[in-house]
C-alpha cells in the first residue's frame, strides 16, 4: 500500500521507496530519507550503490561450515580464525545477528547460522536451517558448549527447544542468552551493550 504522503511524488521515487521498505527494519520514513541521501548525492551515488548490489549475488557464497557468507571460492574468516575456541558455539538466526554478537567483544567461540526459524505453517523444516549436519559438527570439533541465541519469540523459542533435545549429548552443555533482551523483541532492535550483557549471563538451557 501506498503512503499518503507519497502521492505527489514521480512514479520512479514513488517505486524506489516502495522497494527500499520491503528491507527489514526499513519503514516509510527511513526510506524517505536514504533515497532524498542518494539523490542529494548525485547520479555517481546511485550507479556506485547498483553496481555493488548486483556484484553480491556473484561474488558472495554461504560457507557450507557455519552458513554465514563468505567472499566465493575464498576460506571462511571465522571459521578458518585459528585463535576461536573451537569448544564453543553460538547459533544465531541470521548473519546480522552474527555480527552484531561479533560487535559485543563477549563471544570467541564458532558460529552456526540458521538463515531463519523453524515455523510449520511457512514450511521451514530442520534440513532447511542445516541442523541435520549440527550434531556431526559438534562431534567433529569438539564442541563442549551450545548457545542458543535465537530470538525469544514464539519461532525462537520453538527453535531453541528443538535443537536443545536433538543435541541430546550429556557432554555438550545447552545455554540461552535472556538477561537483558525483553520477551517478544528481535535481536536486530538490541544494542551492543545489552547483547553483551546476554551473553555473559546465559543460562543452562536444560
Amino acid at each position: 500500500m501506498v503512503e499518503a504522503g507519497t502521492k505527489s511524488l514521480p512514479a520512479p521515487l514513488v517505486q524506489c521507496i516502495e522497494e527500499l521498505k520491503k528491507l527489514q527494519g526499513i519503514g516509510h520514513k527511513s526510506a524517505q530519507r536514504i533515497l532524498y541521501g542518494l539523490l542529494a548525492r548525485g547520479p555517481e551515488a546511485f550507479e556506485s550503490l547498483a553496481q555493488s548490489l548486483q556484484a553480491v549475488p556473484r561474488l558472495i557464497e554461504r560457507c557450507p561450515e557455519c552458513r554465514s557468507f563468505r567472499e566465493a571460492g575464498q576460506p571462511c574468516a571465522l571459521c578458518q580464525d585459528e585463535r576461536r575456541d573451537r569448544s564453543s558455539l553460538c547459533v544465531v538466526e541470521s548473519a546480522s545477528d552474527l555480527s552484531l554478537i561479533e560487535a559485543t567483544g563477549e563471544f570467541r567461540g564458532l558460529y552456526h547460522v540458521l538463515g531463519g526459524l523453524l515455523s510449520p505453517a511457512r514450511g521451514v523444516r530442520p534440513q532447511d536451517l542445516g541442523l541435520d549436519d549440527l550434531p556431526a559438527r559438534l562431534e567433529a570439533k569438539g564442541v563442549s558448549e551450545v548457545i542458543l541465541a535465537t530470538p525469544p519469540t514464539a519461532e525462537g523459542e520453538a527453535t531453541a527447544s528443538y535443537i536443545a533435545s536433538m543435541i541430546g549429548s550429556p557432554t555438550v552443555k545447552v545455554s540461552r542468552i535472556g538477561f537483558g533482551i525483553p520477551v517478544g523483541s528481535d535481536l536486530q532492535y538490541s544494542d551492543s551493550q545489552t547483547l553483551s550483557r546476554a551473553l555473559t549471563g546465559r543460562r543452562d538451557y536444560k
